[in-house]
C-alpha cells in the first residue's frame, strides 16, 4: 500500500503543529502539579540525573530541550482535560497495554 498524499488541510495541520510553539519548563510544571523528578523523567524520557540537571545553578545547569517543553506541556494539557477527551480519541492517543 503507498502513503496517502496530503491535502491542503492536513499540510495546513503539519504546518499548524510544526510551528506550534506549545512548552512548558520543568519549573512551571513542578510548580503546578505534585511530582517528582523520576516523574519528570518518565514523562519525558530523560534519566533523573538529566532532570536533577535542569533544576540545578551555575555550570552544572542544563537546558531542557523543546521537546522536553513539548512533552511536559502535552502532559499538562492531558491532566488537565483528559476527562473531556471523548473515549474513542483517548484510546487512539493512548492505547490501553497489557501491562496497565
Amino acid at each position: 500500500m503507498s502513503p496517502r498524499p496530503l491535502t491542503s488541510r492536513e499540510q495546513t495541520l503539519i504546518d499548524l503543529y510544526g510551528y506550534c510553539s506549545l512548552g512548558m519548563t520543568p519549573q512551571q510544571f513542578y510548580a503546578k502539579w505534585q511530582v517528582n523528578h523520576e516523574d519528570l523523567a518518565f514523562i519525558c524520557s530523560r534519566s533523573i540525573s538529566t532532570v536533577r540537571c535542569w533544576f540545578r545553578r551555575g555550570n552544572f545547569y542544563r537546558r531542557p530541550m523543546p521537546i522536553d517543553l513539548r512533552h511536559l506541556a502535552l502532559m499538562d494539557f492531558l491532566l488537565e482535560h483528559w476527562e473531556e477527551i471523548p473515549s474513542i480519541l483517548k484510546n487512539r492517543l493512548c492505547p490501553p497495554s497489557d501491562s496497565q
